[in-house]
């Protein structure tokens, strides 16, 4: 019994990736990338080893909460792991929000930002939580021009200074859902003091940090998501006391376990109005754009981690006289795995630059209506990507992949939170009907994967834009159809907006294959796009029979 197996191990997440390196050198401008590579570099080596093996390390440590002191007095305390803590520095002083508003690199502040992010996050056990929460938060003041808050909150929410930084919370969901939030039950109250919140959050995720923006409806306002209103909460007063908060419980889920996710009670939380006392979903829009892009860019590197793990494992392990990674059926069972993360990082990236170029007012009128569809469709199809690519690589462990202290199981568990939060894929799709209502929306969206695949000559990607093209012209053909029955159009919106999300990244892959081949990166996204068609893009069915329907669910 001398045997024992030689776990995975990670190099620079940087210098490892060479999707990544095309991609920058696709996307920035020569002078830039090489001014950024040092610290691309720096970050991809700190992920790859001394954040991956203190995330081994740190596995068993999750957010303790202690509501009593040894006198009786009511506390409330979270303590969280001893990662959580380090990442908290290191996000402030690494500019992990920042970057995105000092705006130094005018609309690509974005791409430098989820780069940056890119690099470090699979290893720092979804602190990426807090910072897109935190990253939204200050989109959506500045947005919504509340001075009076962005002075206050702004200069902590974009802080490199680890003592003045703050993270931001999202309080939405309540016992009455998550996704139809026009049945919030928290109810705000004017008195001498100023707007006190009172109800139950029955899902808060970050409940650490030092403000959250929140939904509640105002007395004498009236029901649904027109009466309620977005308010700003600071979590504690100058003393440290919550600020009229009681932390019933921390929540027991499946991944995320490092996120002190918690459910509260408001009893009098002094709140101030961001924008108005009406019109709190709208106003909430903002945060959501900017959560589901971290949400689409979380998938990606959450599939490159996996990948990156089982490659290096697959030369490790033997079985039946010979390396894993001299196995056919082993290597196409990756192969596969890598073609969907390389199209889903295109798509992921493609919602970055465009909230870039908007947010830099870059942006043109068409590229302004890509965004607003591109963003709920990276999202929902990226979502359904990690879960599957994940799902693949624990089995590619064996065993290995099902024992909680290999970390591998971490994984998969994790990624199931990217296609349920910030919207299932069901409501994304929703969404993406409601983001193709608008005039011009569609016609922006088939300029767009028209435009990529009108960049791919060379003959072997000819099938590729093939499948593209005629999922294209089904989609189109299907939701003309389909507009005449709100039922027909509703039971069919996830296979028609997974069929435009899976387009656009088979597009995508094309045109950056492309740009390989012209610029010396090699046939390797060729190899990806070629396997990525073959999988299929276009998810649409004649439409199911209502009856049918009925029967099966």
């Amino acid at each position: 019994m001398s045997f024992f197996q030689e776990p995975p191990r990670l190099g620079n997440q940087y210098d490892d990736d060479a999707l990544l390196q095309s991609y920058l050198a696709r996307t920035l401008p020569e002078d830039l990338r090489r001014a950024l590579t040092d610290e691309f570099r720096e970050l991809g080596a700190l992920g790859g080893d001394y954040f991956y093996r203190f995330q081994l390390r740190d596995r068993l440590n999750e957010p303790e909460l202690t509501q009593w002191d040894a006198w009786g007095h009511r506390v409330d305390h979270i303590e969280v792991s001893p990662l959580w803590k380090e990442a908290e520095a290191l996000a402030a002083r690494r500019g992990l929000v920042a970057t995105a508003y000092e705006q130094k690199n005018a609309e690509l502040s974005r791409v430098h930002q989820f780069i940056l992010n890119y690099l470090v996050q699979a290893s720092l056990d979804v602190y990426s939580c807090p910072l897109a929460m935190t990253d939204g938060a200050a989109r959506s003041l500045l947005t919504l021009g509340n001075t009076a808050l962005i002075d206050r909150a702004l200069p902590h929410l974009t802080s490199r200074d680890p003592a003045t930084a703050w993270t931001s919370g999202q309080w939405m969901t309540e016992r009455t859902g998550g996704s139809d939030v026009g049945l919030t039950q928290t109810v705000a109250r004017q008195t001498p003091e100023g707007w006190r919140l009172s109800g139950t959050k029955w899902f808060t995720s970050a409940t650490t940090a030092q403000m959250a923006l929140t939904l509640a409806r105002p007395e004498g306002n009236g029901p649904g998501g027109k009466g309620l209103a977005l308010f700003y909460v600071e979590t504690r007063d100058a003393a440290g006391r919550l600020n009229g908060i009681q932390i019933n419980r921390l929540k027991d889920k499946l991944g995320t376990r490092k996120v002190p996710t918690a459910e509260l009670t408001l009893d009098g939380a002094l709140a101030i109005p961001v924008a108005g006392l009406t019109d709190g979903i709208r106003n909430m829009a903002w945060m959501l754009n900017v959560t589901r892009t971290w949400n689409a860019v979380g998938s990606a590197w959450a599939m490159r981690r996996a990948l990156a793990l089982a490659r290096d494992y697959a030369q490790r392990r033997v079985q039946f006289g010979a390396k894993l990674a001299d196995k056919p059926l082993h290597m196409d069972t990756l192969a596969g795995l890598e073609a969907e993360f390389q199209a889903g990082f295109l798509l992921a990236f493609r919602a970055v630059e465009l909230l870039g170029r908007m947010e830099a007012k870059a942006a043109t009128e068409q590229e302004l209506l890509l965004q607003r569809l591109v963003t709920p469709l990276a999202k929902l199809t990226t979502g359904r990507q990690v879960v599957h690519v994940t799902s693949e690589v624990a089995e590619a462990f064996g065993g290995a992949g099902y024992v909680e202290d290999t970390g591998i199981p971490r994984l998969q568990a994790d990624a199931q939170v990217l296609s349920i939060w910030e919207g299932t894929t069901n409501v994304l799709s929703l969404d993406t009907l409601r983001a193709l209502a608008k005039e011009g929306a569609l016609e922006a969206f088939f300029h767009e994967v028209e435009g990529r695949l009108g960049q791919t000559r060379d003959a072997g990607l000819r099938p590729c834009v093939d499948a593209a093209q005629g999922a294209l012209e089904h989609a189109r053909a299907w939701v003309a159809g389909a507009m005449e029955d709100p039922a027909t159009l509703e039971a069919g919106a996830r296979r028609f907006s997974l069929t435009l999300g899976r387009t656009l990244e088979l597009a995508l892959l094309c045109a950056h294959a492309q740009w390989c081949l012209d610029h010396g990166h090699g046939p390797r996204s060729k190899a990806a796009a070629r396997r990525f068609a073959s999988h299929g893009v276009d998810l649409i069915q004649p439409a199911a029979s209502l009856e049918d329907v009925r029967l099966l669910a």
